[in-house]
């Protein structure tokens, strides 16, 4: 499980100007998103849950090898297990979901599993969010820019409804990829913007570098 560009875009990305005292990372992977969220927040709980077992251990090593342990914890676990088993009300839900539609038979098992919405659909995403998150929280997520209406329906159908969006391109000519998502069970005037990485090959934008730097060692 790699540390991927998604993954670093949704967790510098998402505001926590509310300030959240809990924090669940779907899908963590290596612990990436729930790192970026314990460096960002003062949140006292940041829970994670991750189905792959390799990926469980790695990031429970990584949560140990943090500064901010003692506030870290992975489940290892499905969410619609997790889902099923917790009472726990988290004020932030952040995930960087599977979306690959493609088969199996050209990735790895436990990549595969990650990427593809069959591990993981959206109503079954939405619907663990719309039981899991707090009644003035906030869910946040990173999908391709080609499911987005597909997304915001089956949110909506949870009674979640977007407050943010990015829209992402990797360069100025190139077609949006990605969308960033903030939802809330608060319906109201949508903030649309756009976010473009590179201005030429690994030329970065401002923008994109005033976002992320403070995840990276060399930008």
């Amino acid at each position: 499980m790699k540390v991927g560009t998604d993954g670093v875009l949704l967790g510098a990305w998402v505001y926590l100007e509310s300030n959240p005292a809990s924090i669940l990372d779907i899908g963590t992977g290596t612990g990436l998103i729930a790192l970026m969220m314990a460096q960002r927040s003062q949140a006292e709980l940041i829970d994670a849950v991750e189905l792959d077992y390799d990926a469980y251990i790695q990031s429970v090593e990584n949560f140990e090898r943090s500064d901010w342990g003692d506030r870290l914890f992975c489940y290892h676990a499905s969410l619609q297990e997790f889902a099923e088993a917790i009472d726990e009300k988290y004020d932030m839900v952040i995930s960087n979901p599977p979306f690959f539609n493609s088969t199996y038979k050209e990735l790895p098992q436990n990549r595969a599993m990650a990427r593809h919405t069959h591990s993981l659909s959206y109503n079954e995403l939405l619907e663990s969010v719309e039981k899991l998150l707090s009644k003035k929280g906030h869910f946040a997520c990173i999908i391709p820019f080609s499911e987005e209406d597909k997304f915001i329906k089956i949110a909506n159908q949870n009674k979640l409804f977007p407050n943010r969006i990015t829209r992402v391109k990797g360069a100025v000519n190139t077609p949006v990829k990605r969308s960033l998502l903030q939802l809330s069970f608060f319906e109201k005037s949508i903030e649309v913007t756009e976010l473009i990485l590179e201005l030429d090959r690994h030329v970065y934008t401002k923008a994109y570098k005033d976002l992320v730097r403070d995840f990276y060692l060399k930008l």
